[in-house]
């Protein structure tokens, strides 16, 4: 077996790791800006709430097209928050029943549908479009109408949908939102991988990510398009109430922290976490682009191979481009058919290369979950999906080199096992 070395080029026997991510190098890449926004918060010493989170907040307002962003300490908590503050708006309550129903994909971190049942809701999990990963509006629909026919008021007491926007990808807002509307439904999108990416609903106005539902949520784990230097996050909102209310429960559920309003939380942005994330945010776009990069080049050379399904854009408009700014491709994932994943991934990782599987189990088949949850139909493909996805290095500053030993290594793989 050939020893992987993470700092050296192949010398001597030694090849070099090609990671799913370069954190180190990203931050040599920025590291004037970031040093930058450290010393200054270092000189300030205004470790909470200080000015680079108002800084921030404002900022990726503009840049998403809301009037409200909210810092929070991280994404899993931007979604607890969120849905607190509607279960205030819509209820009077600090907390949904359980009785409440709320609509997601089981093909997520366990993040998403955690949040609903810590806000007190039930998660229906409904099925995903196979194409694309993201939760299908048709099997949406399908179960709305089913359960409009039932006669209790627990079985029909929908409140609302969380679209994931997985590895970047948009979901189909546009059915999405038109369902919610009919049935007078909340959305919240779950961004948490999707930064920067737009949904064209309409060819002259696309829209940002996390501008389309009633609420955003938002994740700066390191990993992530935009990621900090630890825990981070952000609720997007035009509404006015749900802002109001999620600044009230991230600093412990009150205006005032001596004389509280609601049950809340300490979940406040860190300072040194926002300027981190202000130096990193001036590159995200060119980042997202070359991410895209990498994508059409994995795409152009993996073409080919009869056994690998390709990530295949979700077009809003059939008119626009192969690869769009639409996915911002947190993660590049194919779909390894024939039972071959696992010994794939096992290959790469002997050539080193690194993979990951994003995620092997779907949320209905967790413990967690167990008897809290609901779900339409038998989820088939969320089950089928979770054997087969693969996803590849994306590292927004690899060079051709790195991105074609990948391409290569596959092959040379394909080209064995046939």
């Amino acid at each position: 077996m050939i020893i992987c070395d993470d700092l050296r080029p192949q010398i001597g026997g030694k090849m070099k790791q090609i990671p799913m991510l370069d954190l180190k190098r990203e931050y040599e890449y920025m590291k004037a800006d970031i040093d930058a926004a450290i010393r200054k918060c270092l000189d300030h010493q205004k470790w909470i709430l200080g000015p680079e989170v108002k800084e921030l907040e404002d900022k990726i307002a503009e840049y998403i097209g809301v009037k409200h962003c909210i810092g929070v300490s991280s994404g899993t908590e931007a979604l607890v928050l969120s849905l607190r503050a509607l279960a205030l708006k819509l209820k009077g309550k600090e907390y949904f029943d359980k009785s409440d129903k709320v609509i997601t994909t089981p093909f997520t971190f366990t993040a998403t549908g955690d949040a609903i049942l810590r806000a007190g809701a039930t998660p229906v999990f409904v099925d995903i479009d196979p194409v694309t990963y993201n939760i299908d509006p048709i099997e949406i629909r399908k179960y709305l109408t089913r359960n409009s026919k039932l006669k209790t008021q627990n079985s029909t007491h929908v409140v609302g949908i969380i679209p994931v926007h997985l590895y970047g990808q948009p979901c189909n807002m546009n059915e999405i939102m038109k369902i919610a509307n009919e049935y007078n439904l909340f959305v919240i999108e779950d961004v948490a991988q999707a930064f920067g990416g737009t949904w064209n609903g309409s060819k002259d106005s696309p829209q940002k990510l996390g501008s389309v539902g009633m609420a955003g949520t938002f994740s700066f784990f390191p990993s992530k398009n935009l990621g900090g230097f630890g825990d981070g996050g952000m609720i997007s909102t035009n509404d006015d109430q749900i802002a109001e209310v999620a600044r009230m429960l991230l600093k412990h559920g009150g205006k005032d922290k001596y004389n509280v309003d609601h049950i809340g939380y300490n979940a406040r942005l860190d300072t040194l976490q926002a300027a981190i994330l202000l130096a990193k945010f001036k590159y995200v776009d060119e980042f997202n682009e070359r991410r895209q990069k990498i994508a059409e080049v994995y795409n152009q050379e993996l073409s080919g191979i009869k056994d690998i399904i390709l990530p295949t854009p979700q077009l809003s408009n059939p008119s626009t481009p192969y690869f769009t700014d639409d996915h911002v491709f947190h993660q590049y994932t194919i779909r390894v058919n024939n039972g071959k994943r696992d010994e794939l991934m096992r290959y790469l990782k002997d050539k080193c290369v690194s993979t990951m599987v994003y995620y092997p189990v779907p949320l209905h088949k967790m413990k967690v979950f167990e008897g809290r949850y609901r779900m339409n139909g038998d989820l088939k493909e969320s089950e089928s999906v979770v054997h087969d996805v693969l996803s590849l290095p994306v590292e927004p500053l690899m060079g051709k080199e790195m991105i074609m030993k990948v391409v290569e290594t596959i092959k040379e793989y394909f080209k064995i096992s046939n």
